[in-house]
């Protein structure tokens, strides 16, 4: 026989001091909650009595409206107890529910495939990838918007933290996604603003250093002799390229055709792939010098520049495959890259998007204007281009604690 109690969650209580009232529903030692849609402050609730307090403005109408939604839920498990020898806490609260209940992972996944074509497959594939994980750690898609709670956060951050040995950034985007789709819900009156339980669950992201080849560096990987057979000196090159042309991306330089390039006038004309952007610079020396090393008496307008991806009728015909293709390709690049980090005796692993972070910091030391390096790495924003300045401002203080006494 299920019980069935009203229960303030003080756990929850907002920032004007009011708690949501439940209604609770234990069955097998299970509980689950449905909302009431009623909030109150802790010196307006009397659980002995399961009544709302005479000191709350509408005591009266409201206890009336509490008192009919218990015998409403009263009515709804009796009915269910009897029909059926065995029925779960979970299948009482979706009767109880009935046309109001929002499954939490129903909606999620939905709202992924409706935004499909509206965003990147990448983000597309992010947007999944974190509501499975969550899925995953729940262990059932039979979870409506108000069972994910602040205790239900809080031991999925430490699953995140000490089982799967994530970091906290990747903890951070992990909520941030569940906490976008509960705005969205929101958004959608599918769920009431009151259920959003992130406001009482922080997890700050890693304070991730700008790290950049200086020019010692830049020139040692850029003459490195390289043994290694397969793509090494590729990726290399194309890490170099990167330097000397505008901090393009990965996705970009891989992706990279020789229509895209202009040789007359030196400069690359293409649309960013992150951003959808067309973009249209001039390009440095050395990387002109790249490019010349690749090019061949058979290279073909609709060839891409380095020898990388294969197949190129499949690439341009298919979104669901330049993703796959361009992660796979960015894994292998960094394998290689991390290898030649360590023959290089660098401080910390190389990556491909260091050599964004490298032109950057490079172009503002040889005093390129800040709006320039922010037109040139695409940003939306030129604040986004101020961490770099932080990190110049940071090694010059160093150079005066240093050098000057």
């Amino acid at each position: 026989m299920a019980s069935i109690k009203l229960v303030l969650r003080t756990n929850q209580e907002d920032k004007a001091g009011r708690c949501p009232l439940y209604i609770r529903i234990i069955k097998d030692r299970k509980a689950k909650f449905v909302s009431t849609g009623v909030k109150l402050k802790q010196n307006e609730w009397d659980n002995d009595k399961q009544k709302i307090k005479k000191n709350h403005s509408n005591s009266a109408r409201m206890n009336a409206f509490l008192a009919q939604k218990i015998a409403d839920a009263e009515g709804t498990v009796a009915d269910h107890e009897r029909k059926r020898k065995s029925v779960s806490a979970r299948k009482l609260k979706e009767a109880i529910k009935g046309k109001d209940m929002a499954n939490f992972f129903e909606y999620a996944y939905n709202r992924c495939d409706r935004i499909k074509g509206t965003v990147s497959v990448a983000t597309y594939k992010n947007y999944k990838q974190y509501v499975a994980k969550f899925e995953k750690f729940v262990g059932h898609r039979d979870v409506y918007f108000d069972d994910i709670t602040v205790t239900m956060l809080k031991d999925y951050i430490n699953h995140m933290t000490n089982k799967l040995k994530n970091g906290a950034t990747t903890i951070h985007y992990s909520l941030l996604i569940l906490s976008v789709m509960f705005r969205d819900a929101q958004r959608e009156d599918i769920i009431s603003e009151s259920i959003y339980p992130f406001s009482k669950v922080k997890v700050k992201r890693d304070k991730g250093k700008r790290l950049f080849l200086n020019k010692e560096q830049i020139e040692k990987l850029r003459t490195l002799k390289i043994g290694y057979t397969g793509k090494d000196k590729v990726f290399r090159d194309m890490f170099i390229f990167a330097v000397y042309a505008g901090g393009l991306r990965f996705s970009d330089v891989v992706s990279l055709k020789w229509q895209d390039y202009n040789e007359k006038e030196q400069r690359i004309t293409k649309n960013i792939r992150k951003t959808k952007r067309a973009h249209n610079f001039k390009i440095g020396q050395i990387a002109i010098d790249i490019l010349s090393e690749y090019k061949t008496e058979i290279s073909q307008p609709s060839d891409f520049v380095f020898p990388i991806i294969e197949n190129v009728t499949l690439f341009d015909s298919s979104e669901e495959y330049q993703a796959q293709v361009i992660n796979s390709k960015n894994i292998l690049c960094g394998q290689k890259l991390r290898r030649i980090g360590k023959d290089m005796e660098l401080p910390f692993s190389l990556s491909f998007h260091l050599s964004r972070h490298t032109f950057a910091t490079n172009a503002l030391n040889n005093g390129m204007r800040i709006e320039y390096v922010s037109k040139l790495l695409d940003h939306s924003d030129i604040g986004i281009t101020q961490i770099y300045a932080k990190v110049i401002s940071e090694e010059l203080d160093k150079a005066v604690e240093q050098y000057v006494n």
